[in-house]
């Protein structure tokens, strides 16, 4: 793999607005949520299979990637940071796990809770939970906050300071274009994929 920037943070984290923003200043594709959609045929397997232990088969999932944020890429943030250890890790992160908690209430968990008409995407969907150490009382908001911030620790404990940018979308294009050692553009910085947007593009608004 030869990935530049290692997203580390959970979905709702502003994941979309990062991803649009890494590939304007890397020139590269990013690996998000949404690219596996398309790909799920191929890259499911090998994700799953990944999750399951077999970690070598990330190589073929981002072959073609500069980055990789979001879930599932994120599940496995210290896996791809040992196999790119010149890489950028981006700790993405709300203002505090009840603004977390207050987005993905209502967007990913919001999904997870109702499950799907498709098993084999319901029992994926089991999978990355259990990956990020989840178990059956996700859907427990104390629980679940817990798990936000106890992330958020772990990666600042483990990631070297020096290859660690702790980052939320009100911090915009500084702290990313420091780090990656690049010029800050001359416009707004891409805010995507809101709450109201995710729902009313999900049909449930």
């Amino acid at each position: 793999m030869g990935l530049s920037v290692v997203g580390a943070g959970l979905p709702r984290t502003g994941t979309t607005s990062l991803t649009a923003a890494l590939e304007q200043l890397t020139g590269e594709r990013c690996y998000h949520m949404t690219e596996l959609f398309p790909n799920v045929a191929t890259h499911g397997p090998l994700l799953a299979k990944a999750m399951g232990g077999e970690v070598s088969t990330l190589d073929e999932v981002f072959a073609d990637y500069g980055s990789a944020v979001d879930w599932p890429a994120s599940l496995f943030w210290r896996e791809l940071a040992e196999a790119n250890p010149e890489a950028l890790v981006v700790m993405s992160h709300r203002a505090s796990a009840d603004a977390w908690w207050k987005s993905v209430d209502r967007t990913v968990w919001y999904s997870m809770r109702h499950g799907t008409e498709m098993p084999e995407w319901d029992a994926f969907t089991d999978a990355m939970r259990a990956k990020a150490g989840l178990g059956d009382d996700w859907d427990d908001p104390d629980v679940a906050k817990a798990h936000y911030q106890a992330l958020i620790d772990e990666v600042t404990a483990t990631i070297e300071p020096e290859r660690l940018l702790t980052w939320q979308p009100g911090d915009g294009w500084e702290p990313l274009c420091t780090a990656l050692g690049v010029a800050v553009p001359d416009e707004p910085f891409p805010h995507r994929n809101t709450t109201a947007e995710y729902r009313s593009m999900s049909g449930w608004d």
